[in-house]
């Protein structure tokens, strides 16, 4: 096969003649492509699950303006993060790869700051995923003490019972992961079915067991016009922007699929179709839960007021009772537990596609494919462990993993605008007919190619530079105390862990990026590479 009609062929293409490489990667195809569309659509809204992830921080959202703050706040984030959910689906369809974000933020700047800029966008994107495993796997184990409390009413947590519940959580989930690979499409599409009838359940019992109760509902003032203002802060304007920090934590994680592209058929158009269908279903149902269980609200104080997961509160003041109250934390736990599986499965990818190409340490342990499990089983061990290690963090100081926690927004989103922001810089799809330079190489723009999914030109701008604005300032707001009146355990610290982790990029930049290439937007010579051969990626590179 010659090196022209290669390049031009699509990934289900090569992957049906051999399944080599996908090309836009360079690295030969090691993961079974186990995944259907709609499985991939399930991992999308289990590891997602918006509605159940607000549900776990639903206090904090509300002081930031009470429900018809975090209503209308979820809305407006939700327009943005649909903006950037658009954005990378346009990127994915482009450029196919396990390394998500990180592949992108390497080509779209081109050639001269790729290198870089995409380094520094893996190692946020990665860090992120781990701490949204260890952000999981404590949500779990606050439902599962609260259930415990709900029948021993002199109960008082301690951060050890959490910490038991969260190991607990972590390495079940890790385990499932680590040696159930080829049952993941199954066990999602199961997490799908428990996640939207998780959802219909709860909202039905909010609906209608007040009214069977005798508690009655909560006024339609109370949950769309009375402003709650608990943080302290003069203007309304900079609540309402802070309080969108919630609605991010719970619908934006747009890049989850993409860290699978290379575990299912033609890539290029399931996963944009993957994204919308996680974004669409996350917006719909998280909506559908706050309207319900806001109206089911008759005490709004007992809730601030609880002394451990608040949502129990809530189930309880809906149901009036503690079997009603254990059943809906129930069917809460097991989605959230189902999301610390889909965690764990992304996080490891993000390992593992960093140190194939070398860009962080010990990379040739934690590239290894297992032969045995078929999947990149070190990298993933390597997330459980630095889960358990956050755990271990929460016994000695709450503020301080809450502060690795509270980051993950934070450098998701940064992860993303250095994909999208030099894409517009380097004039997105303008320059993909430009020949390439005698060596293979990019000669003008960013090489990238589009895709089945592809805005148009106007319209593709704009969303770019929208998505790339909302991200700039909100960096910023979301790095703001929670409150205007903070201690030293109420601070915001997401700036002081993104500065800590950017400062880790840097030094192994500059200890151990010697030699280190990065992702490629063109495979040179991969017309001397034979299709279903095992060839190294160094050599696939080089046509070898």
């Amino acid at each position: 096969m010659d090196e022209k009609k290669l390049q031009g062929s699509s990934d289900s293409e090569i992957g049906d003649q051999g399944r080599l490489v996908l090309n836009e990667t360079g690295h030969v195809q090691e993961l079974d492509r186990q995944f259907s569309l709609l499985s991939i659509c399930s991992v999308g809204i289990v590891t997602g699950n918006a509605w159940a992830a607000l549900g776990g921080s639903i206090v904090v959202a509300i002081y930031n303006g009470g429900p018809p703050g975090v209503i209308y706040e979820f809305i407006v984030v939700s327009f943005f993060y649909w903006l950037v959910a658009a954005s990378l689906a346009e990127l994915a369809s482009s450029m196919p790869s396990s390394a998500g974000v990180y592949h992108w933020a390497s080509i779209t700047p081109g050639p001269k700051y790729g290198r870089v800029i995409g380094w520094f966008a893996g190692w946020w994107n990665t860090f992120a995923w781990i701490s949204a495993t260890a952000t999981m796997s404590s949500i779990c184990s606050n439902i599962a003490v609260a259930m415990y409390g709900l029948y021993h009413p002199g109960y008082t947590p301690e951060r050890w019972h959490i910490f038991i519940g969260y190991l607990i959580t972590t390495w079940i989930a890790c385990c499932i992961v680590l040696f159930w690979h080829y049952g993941l499409p199954l066990l999602n599409n199961i997490g799908l079915f428990f996640i939207l009838g998780g959802v219909l359940i709860t909202v039905l019992v909010c609906a209608v067991m007040p009214s069977q109760t005798g508690a009655g509902y909560a006024t339609s003032s109370f949950v769309w016009r009375d402003w709650v203002n608990e943080t302290g802060y003069s203007s309304n304007s900079f609540v309402f922007l802070m309080g969108m920090l919630n609605g991010a934590y719970a619908i934006g994680v747009p890049d989850c699929v993409s860290h699978l592209c290379e575990e299912l058929p033609n890539p290029k158009r399931n996963i944009p179709k993957a994204i919308a269908a996680q974004m669409i279903i996350g917006f719909l149902t998280t909506v559908a839960y706050m309207i319900a269980i806001f109206y089911a609200i008759t005490d709004l104080d007992d809730v601030f007021a609880a002394s451990y997961f608040p949502l129990a509160k809530i189930y309880q003041q809906a149901t009036r009772s503690n079997a009603g109250t254990i059943g809906l934390l129930l069917i809460i736990f097991i989605p959230i537990f189902c999301t610390t599986i889909g965690s764990y499965i992304t996080a490891g990818r993000c390992i593992w596609t960093l140190a194939r190409d070398d860009a962080i340490p010990f990379s040739h342990y934690l590239k290894r494919i297992s032969p045995r499990w078929g999947n990149p089983f070190n990298a993933t061990l390597v997330c459980g462990i630095f889960s358990t290690i956050l755990g271990a963090v929460y016994v000695g100081s709450s503020t301080a993993f809450n502060a690795f926690i509270g980051s993950s927004v934070v450098l998701t989103t940064l992860s993303y605008l250095a994909a999208i922001l030099p894409f517009v810089f380097t004039q997105r799809f303008k320059f993909a007919s430009f020949p390439l330079s005698e060596a293979g190489a990019v000669a003008k723009g960013n090489g990238m190619q589009p895709g089945p999914f592809q805005m148009n030109h106007v319209v593709g701008y704009v969303v770019n530079i929208v998505a790339s604005a909302y991200i700039m300032v909100f960096v910023v707001i979301f790095c703001f105390p929670f409150t205007k009146h903070f201690d030293a355990v109420s601070m915001n610290y997401a700036s002081a862990i993104m500065g800590g982790m950017s400062l880790m990029a840097l030094v192994w930049w500059v200890v151990g990026s010697e030699g280190y290439v990065g992702p490629q937007a063109v495979v040179s010579g991969v017309g001397n590479v034979i299709i279903g051969e095992d060839v190294p990626r160094e050599n696939a590179l080089r046509g070898t």
